[in-house]
């Protein structure tokens, strides 16, 4: 429940937490998604990930740098029960181990429709913790939502929390861009999502376009478009920002 990996978008050295050890647990079912169906007994304790993180951060060799302490892990981490006190538990071990590691909470929104955890996130990203939430927006419209992400969550409802969220605290967007059996999102798509993501501001500090880089159980459904497709979308995106904003978000490719 607790595992070092070397992340592109982090850039560096990131502890996983990983609130559903047993099984795979997600409001969205994406057909690009590496993480295969499994179920086992191990199930998530609080005491053993407090424990786990403080014995990896003690570990890590000399001079090594944690750029962040990340939720992440099989699933969407906010349904976890454990989520809220998970969060609290690492933000005391990095303010007391790490203090200048970031606590990232990646998540694809659907959280957000809980008012609890609204209500915890807005605070934690806007206070003193300076958690970063990374959001998952796949799509502008609800006909490519249907395809990316397959969930039962209506998309108007979650842009909308999406919405309200930004206008209280800071988040960065990512998007994965990848083709679904075959086909590459179509121009009325992009332009659809541009627009959203215009209309997310204060709130709004940055953009992660990221491209298909890992098996999925589905292949071939998803697969992989061309580098200069994602980087195409990014200047489209930056050039949208840069006619509106005199101070745009950063927009980054991952292909």
């Amino acid at each position: 429940m607790v595992y070092p990996v070397y992340s592109r978008r982090s850039r560096g050295l990131s502890i996983g937490i990983n609130l559903f050890p047993d099984r795979k647990a997600c409001s969205f079912d994406c057909p690009y998604c590496e993480v295969f169906p499994f179920k086992n007994d191990s199930a998530f304790s609080l005491e053993v990930m407090e424990s786990a993180l403080r014995r990896t951060l003690a570990g890590l060799a000399p001079g090594e740098t944690v750029r962040d302490i990340c939720f992440s892990g099989n699933g969407e981490p906010t349904l976890s029960l454990d989520f809220i006190p998970a969060a609290k538990a690492c933000l005391r071990i990095r303010d007391e181990l790490v203090p200048a590691a970031d606590l990232v909470v990646i998540s694809n929104g659907t959280g957000l429709l809980d008012s609890a955890v609204f209500d915890f996130l807005r605070n934690a990203a806007r206070g003193a913790s300076h958690l970063k939430l990374w959001l998952k927006l796949d799509a502008g419209t609800e006909a490519w939502y249907l395809r990316m992400d397959r969930s039962a969550v209506p998309f108007g409802d979650l842009t909308a929390k999406i919405r309200e969220f930004a206008a209280a605290a800071p988040f960065i967007i990512q998007t994965m861009i990848c083709a679904v059996d075959g086909k590459s999102p179509p121009p009325e798509e992009a332009a659809a999502w541009e627009a959203l993501l215009l209309d997310l501001l204060p709130g709004l500090t940055g953009v992660q376009l990221y491209g298909k880089a890992r098996p999925a159980p589905e292949d071939p459904l998803a697969s992989v478009l061309p580098a200069a497709f994602l980087e195409e979308r990014a200047a489209s995106l930056r050039e949208k920002f840069r006619l509106k904003f005199s101070n745009p978000p950063v927009v980054e490719v991952f292909p």
